[in-house]
């Protein structure tokens, strides 16, 4: 069964547009988290970034408390960071790259470049406890150098995807291409040892194109069910999106 994660970061950036700084503030991000449980999603991922713009410390301390699933903590492999992954004790750590002027993570991790850092972060994750994916490209030399870190998982990036199936929709390209890259990178990923997840642009019209990628174990799904849900709720947001992702046979 494919599993989803929810990622509830925009949750907190629609509060810290009205809330910033005080410490308080709705929409609560931690509320919409119990919801997406209650309504049957497999995993809460929440990114901690370094400037603090959506997920706050009090967010993260109190999603350990009360996540029942899983708890899936996106951070960049920054020592501030790592220290409060270590301390917190996730089930599970994603390493991405994080740069300040961007709206939300662009790009995957540059494993090949980072590889001796990222190697000693997951050591440190996974004598804790916590197990760790990579979020990389779907790129050959990219992956293998994750299997080489250790890591249990990667998470491959389907921005390019997304963005290449919004033009083949309005007619503008083929996004066959980016799709294959998918298809050999969790081939080559499994055969390698890696679990394989995927996220990025996903949303209800895009994601049954996906379905051509093997071995996908999770997606972590979150700007599209928090868009949905200002209409229908979040808990009809998680139920329609599992209703999309149950005819994948891996």
């Amino acid at each position: 069964m494919l599993k989803l994660g929810v990622n509830i970061d925009h949750v907190a950036t629609v509060r810290e547009a009205r809330y910033r700084g005080l410490g308080h503030g709705e929409p609560d991000p931690v509320a919409a988290a119990q919801i997406c449980e209650a309504a049957g999603c497999h995993g809460i991922t929440a990114h901690l970034r370094e400037d603090r713009r959506h997920i706050q410390d009090r967010d993260i301390w109190k999603l350990r408390e009360v996540v029942k699933t899983r708890l899936n903590l996106e951070m960049a492999n920054a020592p501030e960071i790592v220290e409060i992954a270590l301390k917190l004790k996730p089930e599970i750590v994603c390493l991405v790259p994080e740069r300040r002027q961007e709206v939300t993570t662009e790009g995957g991790l540059d494993v090949v470049a980072a590889e001796k850092s990222l190697t000693e972060t997951r050591k440190k994750m996974n004598d804790a406890g916590i197990e760790v994916s990579l979020f990389i490209a779907p790129d050959e030399r990219q992956i293998e150098a994750s299997a080489r870190t250790g890591a249990q998982f990667i998470e491959l990036h389907t921005g390019k995807f997304a963005e290449d199936f919004y033009k083949f929709e309005i007619g503008n390209l083929k996004f066959e291409s980016e799709l294959q890259r998918l298809v050999a990178g969790a081939k080559l990923a499994h055969s390698l040892g890696l679990q394989v997840n995927a996220g990025h642009g996903l949303n209800y019209v895009n994601l049954p194109a996906l379905f051509a990628v093997p071995h996908l174990v999770e997606l972590n799904i979150g700007h599209s069910l928090v868009s949905r849900a200002v209409f229908v709720g979040m808990e009809a947001a998680v139920k329609e999106m599992l209703a999309v992702m149950q005819p994948y046979r891996g």
